[in-house]
């Protein structure tokens, strides 16, 4: 916590990382001397919640501090339990602790969650070595060892790990103390019976198993009050999950990865020559081994350094705690980076990159992934060497926050000493550049303070009136705008995850719902300070706001509850109003950036990565569904046939740029649903003909036309497409005929409506290319007319991944979006 002059401080603590939500409010009083930090608990709202944590966690927060007499505006700080526990859970109570710092403009600290655990044992007066068994699901736990004495409970272990419990059991029941064992936490409501078969019998209070918001309180206090502990900032944006492991999908990249296979083994991610795109990042496998030594013979060649053996990089791949990542160029492995995990620290042991490709910033991104690996591995702090002599890399970590803190003479030879430099996790790496989703600081010093205003730019803000913030988080992209009373979009900020998805293939929902976590308050701090200089302010603050529209569905759950949990988290923070807003209606509305006359009664294709509908728009929030995709969507179709071809992550930009050379009527495939008579679509069977015509002609040895294919199978989407838009608006008479979503974006779709309905009369409304993609300035249309029409949401709204269109619609015309 910070020192605040030695005065005392409001402390709101929370925590959803079990099925417990904690709550507390306490006066702490920073340490002094020799005198331990102290927080004195003046209200507690605990309570069991099991999966409600996004419905209750901000009323309880406000319930608690009016049980002692106060409210968001007395809080100096906020305290966030950071897991290790339920992932979405963790991701829940950070988010909204974002949410509530950044609107109140206080500091954000975070603690562990096992160690609240722990201090609910010292609580009831269990003393001796405590074990807590925190439950990490499938079979695992997260184990923590304490030894708790009447001055308190004090950690043995230097970071959280995950392991199988029967493999935690059989240590524990191994160790020559484990009669005096005593075991917590809530793992133990699964595992307490394989504990007891083993012999280890004593356990705390079953009502001590939980985390509470005074243990979260007191841990923090412990850690305030340790000579060595590293202070933390107080920035938002550094507060994140404690995971201790990558996701699932990651590990089974590596699992796959780490098999050996034949040289001609396939590289993950997009294929360069296809997709136009350069230089990327995968996590090392076996079948690199060759190669990487080859390259680290070269790159030391004359030097000190031993170089590294194949035999030894396989056997580093072979151990657990690792992360070794390649930089590759059209299959050429350039660069490679890769250490080990530590206790609390990640050791860095090697940054190679081929002389050549020096000075393209692949050092610092290969630093990046690896130091974003020892994160989720659960490290604090990461640490290299590197020779004194070698400016160029000093200067490259001098950039992504390492600093010295030793020297080993002669490390390197005589006259090359080797400096020991350390940064506290995550990397300040791309600090300022908030369109990249990688964890940093806050691109300002924190908390957000505006420089004084000129009567100019005041009278600007008075002049745009009420002001809405929009935030959108359904799926892999976290964007936020402002947008005033006449509709302007003040600033519209959008961090893709892309890089982080490509080499899967698809979106992976855990991975979205990380990084989501992970950009948010960056993307909040940009966001203000674009809208800022719109006004010729330095930046915006919450204070300027009158509301947060926010989607709420229909889209990933764990994504979306995170841009949920934060947009609560904020309106209690600086007292704005809640607006929810659905998806669909959004990318429906975005139509009024190129025609603002836009008006009901219309019909509307909705297409994108998850949907596709077609909608009789009968008035403002009247819509009739008149039929949707039995199966995949346009877009996810794109995406599983440019997988299937090798063509990466997201396929429809590649498969629409190969279409573009290659014939429609090349291939025969399959206009599924055609002629049906109704006004439902079905892209699977599209997909498997494509795929199984692949398989075929790769059987046979030929090869296989890409543009032709591309166009061909684009021709049966936009022929279904367009055929069913057709019969829609004939027989709804209407004389408008819009398009919303992702693949809106896609040329010859546009061109095909067009060409189809000119010819009828019918007006074609499309977005612009910039508001095709999920972006928070549609979100802000349907937002700011929300506003204006009083139609607000409660403080208890949770995220509906399943929305239907029309949810929290209004029948108030929009405003026109005016987007300077």
């Amino acid at each position: 916590m910070s020192e605040k002059d030695n005065e005392p401080q409001l402390v709101l603590a929370v925590d959803t990382s079990t099925d417990m939500l904690a709550c507390a409010v306490a006066r702490w009083v920073p340490a002094t001397g020799a005198v331990p930090a102290v927080a004195e608990v003046l209200a507690s709202k605990d309570h069991l919640c099991r999966r409600r944590a996004n419905v209750e966690l901000v009323t309880t927060a406000m319930d608690a501090l009016a049980a002692c007499g106060h409210t968001m505006k007395d809080v100096d700080a906020v305290l966030v339990g950071r897991g290790p526990g339920s992932f979405t859970g963790v991701r829940i109570g950070i988010a909204t602790a974002k949410g509530l710092a950044c609107g109140r403009g206080c500091a954000l600290y975070g603690a562990s969650a096992l160690d609240a655990m722990a201090w609910s044992a010292w609580d009831v007066g269990v003393r001796g070595k405590l074990v807590v068994v925190g439950d990490a699901m499938r079979g695992e736990v997260y184990p923590g060892v304490y030894a708790l004495d009447e001055r308190g409970a004090h950690r043995c272990f230097a970071a959280e790990t995950v392991a199988k419990a029967d493999a935690c059991v059989a240590a524990l029941a191994e160790s020559p103390d484990a009669s005096e064992l005593t075991l917590s936490g809530n793992g133990l409501l699964k595992y307490r019976a394989r504990f007891e078969a083993a012999g280890i019998a004593r356990f705390a209070p079953e009502e001590a198993w939980y985390p509470t918001g005074e243990g979260l309180l007191r841990s923090a206090a412990e850690v305030a009050s340790m000579p060595q502990g590293s202070p933390q900032t107080g920035d938002p944006a550094v507060v994140l999950p404690l995971y201790t492991r990558l996701s699932d999908a990651e590990e089974a990249e590596r699992t796959r990865l780490g098999l050996k296979q034949p040289l001609s083994v396939e590289l993950t991610g997009v294929d360069d020559a296809l997709a136009g795109i350069h230089l990327q990042l995968r996590p090392m496998t076996l079948n690199d081994a060759s190669a990487v030594a080859v390259l680290e013979e070269r790159v030391y060649e004359g030097s000190a350094h031993t170089p590294w053996t194949a035999r030894l990089f396989e056997e580093e791949l072979s151990q657990s705690g690792r992360s070794w990542w390649v930089a590759h160029d059209q299959g050429t492995i350039v660069g490679f980076a890769g250490g080990v995990l530590a206790g609390a620290d990640f050791e860095v042991e090697e940054v190679v990159v081929d002389a050549p490709r020096r000075r393209e910033k692949i050092a610092s991104r290969l630093v990046a992934r690896v130091a974003y690996d020892a994160q989720m591995l659960a490290a604090s702090t990461v640490s290299l060497e590197v020779d004194a002599a070698n400016e160029a890399a000093r200067s490259l970590y001098e950039q992504l926050g390492l600093v010295q803190e030793g020297i080993r003479p002669d490390y390197y030879g005589p006259g090359h000493d080797a400096l020991i430099l350390r940064a506290a996790l995550p990397l300040a790496a791309d600090a300022g550049q908030p369109e990249r989703p990688e964890p940093h600081a806050s691109i300002r010093p924190w908390p957000l303070t505006a420089a004084p205003r000129d009567a100019q730019a005041q009278a600007a803000l008075a002049a745009a009136g009420p002001l809405v913030l929009s935030i959108e988080s359904s799926c892999d992209e976290t964007a936020m705008a402002v947008t005033d009373s006449r509709g302007v979009v003040c600033a519209s900020v959008v961090a893709t995850q892309i890089d982080f998805h490509a080499r899967f293939g698809g979106v992976v929902p855990e991975i979205a719902s990380r990084k989501h976590t992970e950009a948010i308050v960056g993307v909040f701090e940009e966001t203000l300070a674009r809208a800022g200089a719109h006004f010729g302010v330095d930046t915006l603050v919450a204070s300027d706001l009158a509301a947060v529209g926010v989607t709420a569905g229909p889209g990933l759950v764990g994504a979306l509850v995170v841009g949920v949990a934060f947009a609560k988290g904020l309106c209690v923070g600086a007292d704005l109003m809640l607006i929810a807003v659905q998806h669909l209606e959004g990318h429906l509305m975005a139509n009024l950036f190129d025609t603002p006359d836009l008006r009901p009664p219309f019909v509307a294709s909705l297409v994108s990565g998850g949907n596709t509908m077609l909608v009789h728009v009968r008035a403002w929030g009247d819509y009739q569904v008149l039929g949707t995709t039995i199966d995949d969507a346009v877009g996810e179709a794109f995406d599983k046939v440019a997988k299937a071809l090798g063509l990466g992550y997201p396929g429809g930009p590649v498969i629409s740029r190969l279409s573009a050379q290659g014939s429609p009527r090349a291939i025969r495939f399959p206009r599924a649903m055609l002629h049906s008579g109704d006004y439902s679509f079905s892209l699977s069977g599209l997909k498997t003909a494509v795929i199984t015509y692949i398989e075929g002609e790769n059987r046979a040895g030929r090869p296989i036309n890409l543009p032709d294919l591309a166009a061909s199978f684009e021709a049966a989407v936009i022929d279904v497409q367009v055929a069913k838009a057709v019969r829609a608006v004939e027989e709804t008479g209407v004389s408008d005929f819009c398009v919303g979503g992702g693949v809106a974006a896609n040329a010859s779709l546009r061109a095909a409506y067009r060409g189809v309905f000119e010819k009828r009369g019918v007006r074609v409304t499309v977005p612009p290319f910039s508001a095709c993609g999920d972006n928070a300035a549609m979100i802000g249309i349907c937002a700011l007319r929300s506003y204006n029409a009083g139609v607000f949401s409660p403080l208890t709204l949770d995220a509906n991944p399943n929305a239907p269109l029309g949810a929290w619609t209004s029948p108030a015309a929009p405003v026109p979006p005016i987007w300077e």
